[in-house]
């Protein structure tokens, strides 16, 4: 059964959302009118489109410099796109200063979960494991313990699955899912470099990933 929905809803998911007004109206009568499960219903089709558009070149970009805390934090990052047009894009840009934001205030340690070095997954995997035994988890529920705190891990410690700073709801890859969508190319988080006085530098790069520039 079809539902009415009024134009300022369709408005107003649009302005939120960037995606196109015949889209939204579809979304919103799709949901039953319900607003938060519209976005999601154009996030999943819109992440469709922007998967189509990985397997384009992204050799274009700007490293974006962010200096925190009287200068005791310094960040590099390094963000691809197809085309100098969207590279010069004020949207494109604010995402990669959010980025640097990010990882001023977060400390990730690789870009994506793909990143992480096998040795490493195998031995954070081995601690959750004796943990989880220590505590006096059945032996049966083990595994979806390592699984879901593997989870928690990624979270903390990558870039692109970290709850995004200025929308706790939301992660990292989602907010560059829907900036895909909105601009029209494939962009990339290539690499990362954190530096903080008196600590270790994080240098980070994402493994090569289809539409990536050579390194």
């Amino acid at each position: 059964m079809s539902q009415e929905v009024s134009a300022q809803a369709v408005m107003e998911l649009r302005r939120s959302t960037g995606a196109g007004m015949m889209d939204c109206k579809r979304a919103l009568v799709e949901c039953g009118g319900d607003r938060a499960k519209a976005i999601q219903w154009l996030r999943e089709k819109g992440l469709a489109r922007a998967l189509k558009r990985a397997g384009r070149e992204a050799n274009e970009g700007v490293v974006e410099a962010y200096v925190h805390l009287a200068g005791r934090i310094g960040v590099l990052v390094e963000v691809n796109c197809e085309t100098d047009f969207v590279a010069r894009n004020d949207e494109f840009r604010r995402f990669a200063h959010d980025l640097a934001l990010q990882v001023a205030a977060m400390n990730p340690t690789w870009v994506s979960p793909e990143d992480v070095p096998a040795e490493t997954l195998e031995n954070e995997k081995e601690i959750i494991r004796a943990q989880a035994l220590a505590e006096g988890k059945p032996a049966h529920v083990v595994d979806r313990i390592v699984a879901g705190r593997m989870e928690k891990f990624f979270e903390e410690r990558c870039l692109l699955r970290q709850p995004f700073i200025k929308d706790n709801e939301r992660r990292v890859e989602d907010i560059l899912d829907d900036l895909r969508v909105r601009i029209g190319e494939n962009i990339q988080v290539r690499r990362f470099a954190r530096f903080e006085v008196g600590g270790e530098a994080v240098l980070a790069q994402g493994v090569a990933r289809v539409g990536d520039g050579d390194a």
